[in-house]
């Protein structure tokens, strides 16, 4: 557990561009949809890296969504973090 903790790994398996990650589309964009291309330029990392090796493992678990319009943080993804999920306006709101 020590040589987790020094890597800063979490109880879920997520280092720090993860989190990072998640972070970035739930503060700047909304928690989505946001574009690979924008992702990528925002946590200055390569489109390849996120979409083969972050993506597929955050997806699998349940925080992260793909859908049409880009990429999506789920309610997962806000519990994990501690970040309040945005109440969604509905027809009667």
């Amino acid at each position: 557990m020590a040589a987790l903790e020094m890597l800063e790994v979490d109880a879920h398996g997520f280092d720090e561009l993860d989190r990072r990650l998640l972070r970035t589309i739930i503060e700047k964009y909304d928690g989505g949809p946001v574009g690979l291309n924008t992702l990528a330029a925002a946590l200055a990392e390569e489109q390849d890296a996120l979409e083969e090796v972050y993506e597929p493992f955050l997806i699998q678990i349940g925080f992260l969504d793909r859908t049409p319009r880009g990429r999506v943080a789920t309610r997962l993804a806000y519990e994990h973090l501690g970040i309040e999920m945005p109440r969604k306006p509905t027809l009667f709101s």
